[in-house]
This record gives structure tokens, sequence and C-alpha cells, in this order.
């Protein structure tokens, strides 16, 4: 379903909301951390009072932005019933999930009408505000002839200290990378306390933890691009002319290019031709190019050329995701990682 109301937000978009109450679900799915378990159930409460046409509620949830982005109440209302007049009501839930930073709910359900499923998913503020919300048909990954790929050169992560996986994963839920060619295994990765991503209100990006923070070369290779040319955009404002923003592209050989995007304005370090090695300083995190907040963008891919190639799984060695050790992987979506 394509509506004008269906709207994607989270803090690093880097690149993304029945007229009858659904079958409730009640218990916390088995494995769940408790921290996450609020989280569910507010999306649960939030799609019940979706369904049920309880705008009012929901309006007096939702944060300034959002109600600016969907106009009034009672487009959310003409919203709601478009919903139910196409879709029918909720049958079954076929999953659910939560993301502890930003605080999202993720639901996957299947309807009455024409056997249907739908996405349904809530971001909520630091406060407990909805920032963001969709309801939509599931989109699928790129196909791939690279699933069962292991990469050739040895990746080290990109960065020092801990930093959280805000995409990452296979899946259209885990990534939203997924489903681009080029970026089919691509990482967002920035830095995060308890809460959010910086302090204060996030209004400049000196607020933001990964800004400035050093970006390594993640293995050895030939610098092939090296853009430095950007300038910062104001958080929450993405600069969809230069994509990649500030960037470096590494030739490793074997066919494997890595892409190092967003960062900061005049801090790249390397140039066209200059031989690295795994480690050593590229450039310092930034918010240039198609970027809502200083954060990192990394994939791996068959070609030089941004938008013409076919992306790689980039698995990393040696790295503490969630403080258990990993000798060889790939980060997924909420995972807090390190080098070991």
């Amino acid at each position: 379903m394509k509506s004008r109301l269906a709207i994607l937000c989270a803090a690093a978009a880097l690149w993304g909301c029945k007229t009858t109450s659904p079958r409730e679900i009640s218990a916390i799915p088995s494995g769940t951390p408790a921290d996450l378990a609020p989280t569910l159930e507010q999306g649960r409460r939030l799609t019940s009072l979706f369904y049920q046409g309880e705008m009012a509620q929901l309006w007096a949830r939702m944060t300034t932005e959002l109600r600016s982005a969907l106009g009034t109440e009672q487009n959310l209302a003409a919203f709601q019933q478009q919903v139910a007049a196409q879709f029918g009501n909720e049958a079954n839930v076929l999953d659910e999930q939560a993301v502890a930073y930003p605080s999202i709910y993720l639901r996957k359900a299947a309807f009455t009408k024409g056997d249907l499923v739908l996405d349904i998913q809530w971001a909520l503020d630091p406060n407990g505000k909805v920032a963001g919300f969709w309801v939509k048909p599931p989109e699928k990954p790129a196909a791939s002839r690279f699933l069962d790929y292991r990469t050739k050169t040895a990746l080290r992560l990109p960065f020092a200290g801990t930093w959280y996986t805000f995409w990452g994963g296979r899946t259209v839920e885990q990534n939203r990378h997924a489903v681009a060619v080029d970026q089919r295994f691509a990482y967002d990765f920035l830095i995060v306390n308890e809460k959010a991503s910086h302090t204060g209100a996030g209004t400049q990006n000196s607020d933001y933890f990964a800004f400035g923070q050093a970006i390594l070369a993640p293995g050895d290779g030939v610098v092939v691009v090296a853009e430095d040319s950007a300038m910062e955009n104001i958080p929450g404002q993405g600069n969809a002319v230069k994509p990649l923003g500030n960037h470096v592209i590494l030739d490793h050989g074997h066919g494997e290019y890595s892409f190092l995007a967003h960062l900061k304005s005049g801090s790249v370090r390397v140039k066209s031709g200059d031989r690295v090695t795994a480690g050593m300083i590229l450039g310092l995190c930034g918010n240039t190019g198609q970027s809502t907040e200083p954060h990192l963008h990394y994939h791996l891919q068959t070609t030089p050329k941004f938008g013409d190639g076919e992306g790689l799984p980039a698995q990393f060695f040696s790295f503490i995701a969630d403080r258990r050790e990993v000798a060889l992987g790939e980060p997924i979506r909420g995972q807090l990682i390190s080098a070991k």
C-alpha cells in the first residue's frame, strides 16, 4: 500500500504507521530482554488504539514533528479507515520484536482481506512519544548470488570503542539497506548511551557521541576515492545530491571494495592512490550526505562505483557483540559491538 501517511522515522534513517481489536498477545516472547518488554507493551497498545480508531489518544501521544508530517488528526483517521477498508481486520500476528535504540516496535501480521501480510512499526522517542509510524506491505531483500559468500579480506571493525549497530543483518526488518542490490549487506553504526545517541536536544552535530570519532581502515588496501568536499548537515536534514557525503572507497583486491561514508567535513586524511593498512585513520565520523545524524555507513561490494555493483557480506574478525566474543561474524541490528 502506498500512502503519504506511511511515515518512516528513525534516528539515523540513512536511510525509513481494523476497526475491531486484534488478537492480543499477553505474553512477552521467550528470550526477550527485560529492558525491551516496555517497548513491546507500548507497541501493542498503540497498535490496538489504531485498530480501534482511537485517534484522539494516538494524536496526543505523537511528537510535534510527526503531527506536522501527518497534517491533522483527521488525516490520521482517514488513513486508519483506508487500512481497514483495504485490508480488513488483523487475523494473526506472525511476528513481533522490539529494538532498544531508538525504541522501535515492529509487528508483522496477516489480515482478513486477500490473505495479505502487513508490517506495522512504531518508533518512540526517549520521552515515550510516538516519533514515527507506518503500516505497509513488507519489503523483500534484494536478490543476491552472494548469500553464502565468505569475505576474503581480513576485516576489522572500522572504529575503536563500543558502537551500536543501527542497521545490520540480512532481513529488511534488521537492515533497511537490504532492499538495494549494492548495499544488500550494509551497516550503519553510531554511538549511544542508555537512552539516546546524543546529549540535550540533538540539534547540533557536536551533541552526538559519534561525531568526530576516528574511522579506521577495515582492511589493507588502496584508496580508490577520497571525497572531502561535502558540508555537514543540520541534524534531521540529509543531502540527497551527494548521498555518500564525504567518503573513502578502498580496493582490497579479491574483487572486494569497502565504502565508508558520511565522514566529517575536512577530516579525510587519505587521497586516491594511497596504500593503507588495517586500523589506519581514514577520517572522522560526520554527518554529510544522505544522513540525518552523525554515524558511519559501511558496506562491501564488487565494484568501486557507488550504485553500480553487488553487495558482499562483510564478516569482521575478532570482535565483541553484546559482551560475547565473535571470532568471525556479521553484526546485526541492536548489537553493541567493539573490537577485542
